[in-house]
């Protein structure tokens, strides 16, 4: 990484493990930033604001680093969900979900000095199998959908609802890794 520093604007455990697993240097700092969908915005045009303000909060208090941060959201039908609001959410999340084919949008932005360097929304498309109530019940109780956009996770139990992918799998983990390594390097990170 050279004398460049890297802020990772995120509290999330995934992200941390995946930008872990690429052996760059970073630290984290969360931005505190709130994930409020304005009305009528798309799931992407959504991910990538939310991704952009949460850089931009962290690089104004340390413009001489490298800020990446990251957000997620699940679109189904037209109907944007984020993470659920509680257990009753993510029932209803789950269920909309099953049997069908949506979209996740996560974004990242890369912030210098107060200044958005590099940002792009990046989609996957998944598959789930239809799911009968006494899994989605038991999988809910497990508490894992609770911090997941979409109430699931590619990576933990929610893995076996999934029958395909389309696209990148940790994008649905909630970090695109291969773009934003590219990003980082044509940064000079």
């Amino acid at each position: 990484m050279g004398a460049v520093k890297l802020i990772l604007a995120s509290g999330s455990p995934r992200r941390k493990t995946l930008l872990t697993g690429t052996g760059v240097d970073f630290e984290i700092i969360e931005s505190g930033i709130p994930e409020i969908r304005h009305q009528d915005e798309s799931a992407g045009d959504f991910a990538l604001r939310i991704a952009r303000e949460k850089a931009l909060s962290v690089s104004v208090r340390f413009p001489d680093t490298v800020v990446l941060a990251a957000d997620t959201t699940v679109e189904c039908d037209g109907v944007i969900l984020g993470k659920p609001e509680d257990a009753a959410d993510a029932r209803r999340m789950l269920c909309m979900l099953s049997g069908k084919t949506h979209t996740v949008v996560t974004a990242f932005a890369l912030a210098r000095a107060g200044t958005i360097v590099e940002s792009s929304p990046v989609n996957s498309r998944v598959t789930f199998r239809r799911l009968a109530c006494a899994e989605i019940n038991a999988y809910i109780a497990t508490g894992e959908p609770l911090d997941k956009a979409g109430a699931y996770g590619i990576q933990d139990a929610g893995a076996g609802f999934i029958v395909h992918v389309e696209g990148s799998h940790d994008n649905v983990m909630g970090l695109p890794v291969s773009e934003v390594l590219a990003a980082l390097r044509r940064i000079g990170v």
